[in-house]
């Protein structure tokens, strides 16, 4: 038997999972606002004769890529990956990255737009006594999983910065993930400090690290403080859109019982 546990946010109207311009919007069709839909199908047919009157329920959505729990493919941080080759879009990320052993970096308690240090990852990986194995994914727990459907979730949790980055993909991991609204440190927070510094390789610098080895990572995951530091495997299949940046995903993490 498996133990399954839901990684994902849903997919909805009016909770703050995104800026205002980018947020979902789900129009919801029931059984009788569609009978219109239905009759045409076949000539001669009345509400009536239908069942209780009704046809089917159905939902018209209005989504980019990156709405709900997704999976960021290579391509959406730069158009080429591995220092020059062409970068892989959503449909050309392999399956095997996929579906791997999960290990759980525990961040709560590093401030609103604290950028993660490669040092940092190596000793949270000492705290919990685990060694980093080629193919892994690698999820990061923040502030910003408990604030997700709030107000400041978008500018809440830290985020892996270019190093930290860098110093899981030189291990072998090509998968990573958070439960904040971005991999990087939130954009509020590193637009204060490059108008202080003018220094633009702050900006997205864990999602460029992608510029020199390509890698995936899957944004807003939900329900990682039930998870252990390591004992289980994630899935994390994406929707199969052609050419595109990212795809959404129902994560889950299994454990063996």
């Amino acid at each position: 038997m498996n133990k399954l546990v839901d990684l994902s946010i849903f997919l909805e109207n009016d909770v703050v999972s995104d800026p205002p311009a980018f947020a979902p919007k789900i129009s919801y069709f029931d059984h009788h606002a569609t009978v219109n839909q239905l009759l045409p199908f076949f000539p001669g047919l009345t509400e009536g004769d239908l069942p209780d009157g009704e046809a089917w329920s159905i939902e018209k959505i209005e989504l980019v890529t990156h709405n709900g729990t997704h999976l960021d493919a290579p391509y959406h941080f730069h158009s080429t990956m591995n220092k020059g080759e062409r970068a892989i879009t959503i449909d050309e990320v392999p399956l095997d990255w996929c579906f791997r052993p999960g290990v759980k970096l525990d961040f709560r308690h590093l401030p609103d737009g604290h950028v993660v240090t490669a040092q940092e990852v190596a000793t949270e990986l000492e705290r919990i006594d685990y060694t980093l194995k080629p193919m892994d994914i690698v999820v990061v727990n923040t502030r910003a999983g408990s604030r997700y459907g709030q107000g400041d979730y978008v500018a809440a949790g830290c985020g892996m910065g270019y190093e930290a980055t860098m110093y899981l993909l030189e291990r072998g991991v090509r998968l990573t993930g958070t439960d904040a609204w971005s991999w990087d440190a939130p954009f509020v927070h590193t637009a204060k400090k490059f108008s202080e510094t003018g220094d633009a390789s702050l900006i997205w610098e864990g999602h460029k690290a992608g510029r020199d080895i390509g890698y995936c990572h899957l944004e807003k995951l939900h329900n990682l403080e039930s998870l252990p530091a390591s004992g289980f495997r994630i899935v994390c299949f994406p929707v199969k859109i052609r050419g595109a940046s990212a795809g959404w995903t129902r994560a889950v993490a299994i454990f063996d019982e």
